[in-house]
């Protein structure tokens, strides 16, 4: 059977995603919310089991992590992770991403306007910061050190990002010509396991959301056909969209996969599934063939561990 990892990228795909797209790392400062103990504390914990101190892990949290004011904070470094990653493809170098180059300025917007609302949501810890270090005091009891709290929460928060050069520096072609063809080689190689990345990713994702709506589609639940939430339906409408503006169409037969599906969902709303039986048999049945046909290119776990997953 022929997989993505049997198929060597064409060049001309690791080419279109070369000159297309461009890398971007983003990353966080953040505060620490957990603190290893000391030795003598972790002695002292393990004398209460009788254990030695040295065969101990233990730490203590500092803050309430679950306080509404800490929860909005977290709530917005989650959504620009996933924001960043829903309009990027993998790259493998640990914590870079690749996004189109049409899409910088854009994205630049999005991430200013993620740190200010990181901004504003800390200011808004802040205010509760006394709080959350009384409460600390009192559930920490002697493990409470005053030292491990900053005066203030402003600026101990924030999000930056940056576009790393991923392309060999131009003064190393006259400085060194044969290394400036190794790195070129280097790269376009990055380049080849980046779309091989890209292909796995999309087929993975496809590949779920198909068998989760198959699943709730088929059958019943004590008579009655299963539940399903609308975005058992929208989200395979927001994969068309994402594949349709991130694919590098290095896959003929992900491609015709891809569109086969989007074909079957097209037009199909969430609540005429729900109240139209013979369209959600259809649907389900349509849905199967194409869910066989993702079977015969999904590669097997194993062999997907030689490629290096990005951060």
């Amino acid at each position: 059977m022929t997989t993505l990892m049997d198929q060597v990228p064409s060049t001309a795909a690791s080419e279109r995603l070369r000159g297309t797209m461009a890398a971007v790392r983003l990353s966080f400062t953040w505060l620490g919310t957990r603190k290893s103990l000391t030795v003598e504390q972790k002695n002292q914990a393990a004398d209460s089991f009788g254990a030695e101190g040295k065969f101990l892990s233990a730490g203590k949290k500092l803050l309430d992590t679950s306080h509404p004011a800490f929860k909005a904070v977290t709530a917005i470094k989650g959504r620009c992770q996933s924001y960043w990653r829903a309009i990027s493809l993998p790259y493998p170098e640990p914590g870079i991403r690749l996004i189109p180059q049409r899409a910088i300025t854009d994205f630049d917007q999005q991430i200013a306007g993620f740190r200010d609302e990181l901004i504003e949501a800390v200011v808004e810890l802040d205010r509760h910061y006394g709080d959350l270090r009384s409460a600390a005091r009192r559930r920490l009891g002697d493990l409470f050190d005053p030292s491990d709290y900053p005066v203030s929460l402003i600026g101990l928060f924030g999000i930056e990002h940056e576009y790393p050069s991923v392309e060999p520096p131009d003064y190393l072609r006259q400085l060194n010509p044969a290394l400036y063809e190794q790195e070129c080689r280097r790269v376009q190689a990055r380049f080849d396991e980046a779309v091989q990345l890209a292909e796995q990713a999309f087929l993975d994702e496809l590949a779920k959301l198909v068998e989760h709506l198959g699943e709730r589609l088929n059958g019943d639940t004590d008579g009655k056909p299963k539940v399903f939430r609308d975005t058992a339906v929208t989200n395979l409408t927001e994969f068309f969209e994402r594949f349709r503006a991130l694919s590098v169409h290095s896959n003929d037969q992900l491609d015709d996969l891809v569109q086969r599906a989007q074909r079957l969902m097209n037009g199909v709303e969430p609540q005429q599934l729900r109240d139209n039986a013979a369209l959600r048999q259809r649907v389900a049945t349509q849905l199967s063939g194409v869910q066989s046909s993702l079977d015969g290119l999904m590669v097997d776990r194993p062999r997907r561990n030689i490629l290096r997953r990005p951060r």
